[in-house]
């Protein structure tokens, strides 16, 4: 913080001080004027070069602030990317999970009895087929019972053999969610940065704004000892325009002197010369006065 100048120690100038003042107190009220004008224009200077130099690091912390918004903007852009990447493979993959369910559901590999039960009762049927004595009522209701088992065992492992198509879509749809994770991890990571040069782009033109505060009241200061500076330089002049006019007076009245000086020396030699002419004696002074008047 720059204190204001110190009132007291500016020199003051009136009309009066110019118009009644001895030519002797003018010459030292300049002197004061030019001093102070000095000390106030040195005073102005390192405060405008102060000011410059809170301006430079106000400019400094404005462009630092930018190049964090460009760092975050690049960065909310690949959270962008990442995140549409994130969603398309989500979507992708539980379009193959929903094949796999639907799958599952069309095999129904759990209902009913297993290949091995299938076999065992397919294998029974025959055996009675073959060592009974049955009649044709029988046999033929034995022989659609055994026709109807071989159906369900041939439906049976027909599903069976699609289980392994059935794991490899489960296995490409986990392969598909973990890539769509994967995208979801570099979407925290990238917003987590993101935030942070967001905070420090923040933080930087907050500091840029009280730098610039400075800044402003600094300029003021200046602007306070400039204007001081300018106006005892502007009494200094009006004091030294005085001194001029007092030194043509004074140079004006000791011409004026010197004339009236000469003219009563002249008219005194005249007398004397009249005395010479009219044959009276002349002493050595006078003799004097009229070869400097130029009468002998």
């Amino acid at each position: 913080m720059v204190d204001s100048i110190d009132q007291s120690k500016n020199v003051e100038l009136t009309e009066d001080d110019l118009e009644n003042k001895s030519k002797g107190e003018l010459i030292k009220l300049a002197g004061q004027l030019r001093d102070r004008r000095n000390e106030l224009n040195q005073m102005a200077s390192e405060r405008a070069s102060d000011r410059d130099d809170l301006n430079a690091k106000t400019r400094e912390k404005v462009d630092e602030a930018q190049e964090h918004r460009e760092e975050r903007d690049e960065l909310n852009e690949k959270v962008q990317e990442h995140k549409e990447s994130r969603n398309d493979l989500n979507a992708e993959a539980n379009e193959l999970f929903d094949k796999v369910e639907q799958l599952k559901n069309e095999m129904e590999l759990d209902e009913g009895k297993s290949i091995e039960e299938l076999e065992s009762e397919i294998e029974d049927l025959e055996f009675k087929q073959q060592t009974e004595v049955l009649s044709s009522e029988d046999e033929r209701e034995l022989i659609e019972k055994i026709e109807e088992k071989r159906d369900k065992l041939a439906s049976k492992k027909e599903k069976l053999d699609q289980t392994e198509d059935l794991d490899g879509l489960k296995e490409e749809a986990e392969e598909v969610r973990s890539e769509a994770s994967q995208h979801h991890q570099k979407v925290t990571e990238l917003a987590d940065e993101a935030q942070k040069h967001h905070n420090e782009m923040i933080e930087a033109y907050r500091e840029a704004d009280d730098i610039r505060d400075e800044a402003d009241e600094m300029h003021e200061k200046f602007v306070e000892a400039q204007e001081a500076a300018d106006q005892h330089h502007e009494d200094f002049v009006r004091v030294q325009k005085r001194l001029r006019e007092l030194d043509k007076k004074e140079e004006a009245e000791e011409r004026s002197a010197r004339e009236e000086k000469q003219e009563a020396a002249r008219e005194e030699a005249e007398e004397i010369y009249q005395k010479f002419k009219e044959g009276e004696t002349l002493d050595t002074e006078d003799l004097m006065k009229l070869q400097k008047a130029g009468k002998l």
